[in-house]
């Protein structure tokens, strides 16, 4: 079973769907799940800690500051201590207070210092949730990373009917389910990938190099992205000034030609994915010495091709990634670029985004996007944050990849 003794952090929130909770403690202690709980202020108007305590077998947590519990500062602890954290009912209110950033109680604490995933599950009526304050909220929650369970539609207290009722407990432990059988799965299996990202430096001469824009931010989010979700990842980076996470392993090269290596290195993989931007081109001969402005041939630059490090991946038959994915940065004919490079590459999908944009794809923390797929499938992500993005393409590299585990033929 894929929830036995995990750990859930359950916040309850203020609306009258908090009653819910109880059904969910309840099926979530029965499948052997240790829960532990923070009553808001506002749930307290809905469910009692005396009831919560009697289903969990654990206490319930109230105030940001418990003198009888100095030793553990409680909104680390309790987010260190589970393996997801789950809110409901997640009100207006508090998707409002968590797009801001609050932290002025106990439950708002925990969420901005959790190092967990963080779910959602809104409950309110069905204006309350398609006004464009809210609607706004949750697309910065889903920028930041939350993820959401639900609404659905459905008749709801107020006696209205559409958009906004919370899940039900079932639904919401399906999604556990899911949820946590498929981090196991990929933990299980054992699954591994390669990043590369940002771009590469071909030097002329000490001091001068071909280059390109890339930040490398879009293939570190993607690096993370599959990490959380139980993938072993190492990324490999082209000169960036990211502050990488120490959680990820991370292999730093300057050239295409040690990207090159270091990919030779990692192999095999299950999955890879190429969101470096390779320069195409070197300096046939690199000067050891700076080239001076009154050299004779000084407007004369030879360049060869560098190797292909996607067409690499690609076309070798023995160690050929199970899914490989490559980037596509085009300034035109995006979707006729694209497909052509994922058919000549061999590539299982690419990404496409058009990099003449300035306010999304190279050096700015938004993309656009499409997803490319071998038989045809192309799926259009708007513009967004990169996490957001990578979260989008890391899932579905995962459902893929389980897929044809699942069915080889």
């Amino acid at each position: 079973m894929s929830l036995q003794n995990k750990k859930i952090l359950l916040i309850i929130g203020g609306g009258v769907s908090a009653y819910k909770a109880l059904d969910l403690i309840r099926l979530l202690v029965k499948n052997n799940v240790e829960v532990k709980t923070i009553l808001t202020k506002g749930g307290k108007e809905f469910v009692t800690s005396l009831s919560i305590t009697s289903l969990s077998n654990n206490k319930v947590f109230e105030d940001i500051f418990d003198v009888n519990n100095e030793k553990e500062i409680d909104h680390i602890s309790l987010s260190r201590w589970a393996d997801i954290v789950l809110t409901l009912p997640t009100t207006a209110n508090m998707m409002a207070r968590l797009s801001s950033g609050k932290a002025d109680d106990l439950a708002t604490t925990v969420i901005l210092a959790s190092n967990k995933d963080i779910l959602l599950v809104p409950a309110m009526n069905v204006r309350m949730w398609l006004h464009k304050a809210t609607q706004n909220n949750l697309k910065t929650l889903l920028n930041f990373g939350y993820k959401f369970i639900g609404p659905v539609n459905g008749e709801m207290a107020c006696g209205e009917y559409g958009e906004g009722k919370m899940s039900s407990p079932r639904q919401i432990f399906s999604y556990l389910h899911d949820f946590f059988n498929n981090k196991d799965l990929v933990k299980k299996k054992n699954i591994s990938a390669l990043v590369t990202t940002g771009p590469t430096r071909e030097y002329i001469d000490p001091v001068r190099y071909i280059s390109n824009e890339s930040s490398g931010k879009q293939g570190y989010e993607i690096a993370l992205a599959l990490s959380k979700l139980g993938v072993k990842t190492t990324l490999i980076a082209g000169p960036t000034s990211i502050n990488f996470s120490k959680d990820l392993n991370v292999k730093k090269i300057t050239s295409a030609a040690e990207m090159m290596i270091a990919v030779q290195k990692l192999l095999p993989v299950d999955i890879a994915v190429c969101a470096a931007a390779v320069a195409d081109f070197k300096p046939k001969n690199r000067s050891t010495q700076k080239i001076k402005k009154d050299k004779k041939n000084y407007n004369v630059l030879n360049l060869e091709k560098n190797e292909d490090v996607l067409e690499y991946l690609g076309k070798n038959n023995k160690l050929r990634p199970k899914i490989l994915v490559g980037f596509s940065a085009e300034t035109e004919n995006l979707i006729e670029n694209s497909t052509n490079k994922l058919n000549n590459k061999y590539c299982d999908m690419i990404i496409a985004n058009d990099v003449s944009k300035k306010k999304t794809g190279f050096n700015v923390d938004y993309n656009k996007i499409l997803i490319i797929e071998k038989n045809g499938k192309i799926e259009n992500l708007p513009k967004n944050k990169k996490s957001f993005i990578a979260t989008k393409i890391a899932k579905k590299i995962i459902d893929k990849i389980l897929i044809n585990d699942k069915n080889p033929n």
